[in-house]
């Protein structure tokens, strides 16, 4: 069967279209003040940041990764230290947390795809020392339950917001619960700069302090240094990009949710579909449908030109790299079943009606076959 359509399932290139003199623009400036390591653009940035996302603070690293490794180094985790997650995420959530030292504990998830906080109790010990839920899809985790179970056993909570820029639970945006919040601006995210990036959220006055050495290699000033760490730094460069980008933030996420609310109207009888409760704000950094047949229905879009993913096909616990820690097939059975069963479909801003009308028809038509 011949390509009848052409939707992509990112657009980077075209997201740019509309703003690349902007950019370059900013770009231009950063290239003529030559401050290109922590210049005034990356200050800006962390200040309109916090400020967007209700936080006191924020610090802008390389990368997301980074961003979780460096919250739970501020908290002093370590070997000998477990750290609860989800295993449905993807792998950074987890290896952020090995590369500490510390092993990374799974817990079940929910049908919206983030950490059930009814399953904690079972696996919080005297090792445990904080809790990252992962606002999976861009969709916020049940951060009451989390929180309750936190407080209750004295443990930290780290957000791991990467695909949730914006998002809300019960008017409140995701990064300003837990002491920090742990954001990716990796070109595929909903606030995405050209190259990696990462920045970290906290109202936490000493973690702050702490972060901000940390991200320079533990430098107190250019010639004292406290503390061993790594080089994370958010470019210059990324940050003027950021800075210009931020304005359509909004407009970006409203157009996601508008095409979330298409899908959600024309296939909700034939596949199932994420729907946002009423306390709770998705951002739709992807649209997530599942169904029995989902490895048939990828291929028959393919051949219709239309692209999709998978995230993602196989749970962490059931990566080759976490072998050491113990888990089997049917740990997590939730998690198990959605990998099977899911199906990312286009959902960025900028996709045309006649390319939505185009993915709905004929998922619609491959069930009517």
């Amino acid at each position: 069967m011949s390509k009848e359509y052409r939707v992509p399932f990112v657009d980077l290139a075209g997201q740019h279209t509309a703003i690349r003199d902007q950019i370059l623009k900013a770009v231009g400036n950063v290239l003529n003040h030559g401050q290109f390591i922590l210049g005034p653009e990356v200050h800006e940035f962390e200040e309109r940041f916090s400020e967007y996302c209700g936080a006191r603070y924020a610090v802008g690293v390389a990368s997301g990764t980074d961003a979780l490794f460096l919250s739970m180094k501020a908290l002093n985790i370590g070997p000998g230290d477990e750290v609860i997650t989800a295993p449905n995420s993807f792998l950074a959530s987890a290896s952020a947390i090995v590369l500490t030292g510390a092993k990374p504990v799974f817990v079940d998830v929910r049908d919206d795809y983030n950490l059930d906080p009814s399953q904690l109790e079972n696996v919080i010990n005297i090792r445990s020392k904080a809790i990252i839920p992962v606002h999976l899809t861009g969709r916020p985790a049940r951060m009451d339950g989390v929180l309750d179970m936190a407080q209750k056993h004295g443990l930290a909570v780290i957000e791991d917001a990467a695909q949730a820029v914006g998002a809300e639970f019960h008017g409140r945006r995701v990064g300003s619960f837990g002491i920090t919040g742990c954001f990716s601006l990796h070109p595929l995210k909903t606030l995405n700069a050209c190259g990696d990036g990462g920045i970290i959220t906290t109202d936490d006055e000493t973690v702050y302090r702490y972060l901000l050495k940390a991200r320079n290699h533990g430098l107190k000033s250019r010639n004292e240094l406290p503390f061993w760490s790594l080089n994370s730094r958010l470019d210059t460069v990324q940050a003027a990009i950021l800075l210009e980008k931020m304005p359509y933030l909004d407009a970006w996420t409203e157009a996601r949710r508008l095409n979330a609310i298409f899908y959600q109207e024309r296939l909700a009888d034939v596949v199932e579909v994420p729907a946002d409760k009423p306390y709770e704000r998705s951002v739709y950094h992807t649209f997530i449908v599942q169904t029995e047949k989902r490895d048939q229905l990828k291929s028959y879009l393919a051949r219709k030109g239309i692209e999709t993913g998978i995230h993602y096909p196989i749970p962490i616990h059931l990566q080759e790299a976490a072998r050491g820690l113990g888990y089997r097939c049917g740990d997590f059975p939730a998690a198990e079943r959605q990998a099977k069963r899911i199906l990312s479909l286009p959902v960025w801003p900028g996709l045309r009606e006649e390319q939505l009308e185009a993915v709905a028809r004929s998922i619609r038509n491959f069930f009517e076959c």
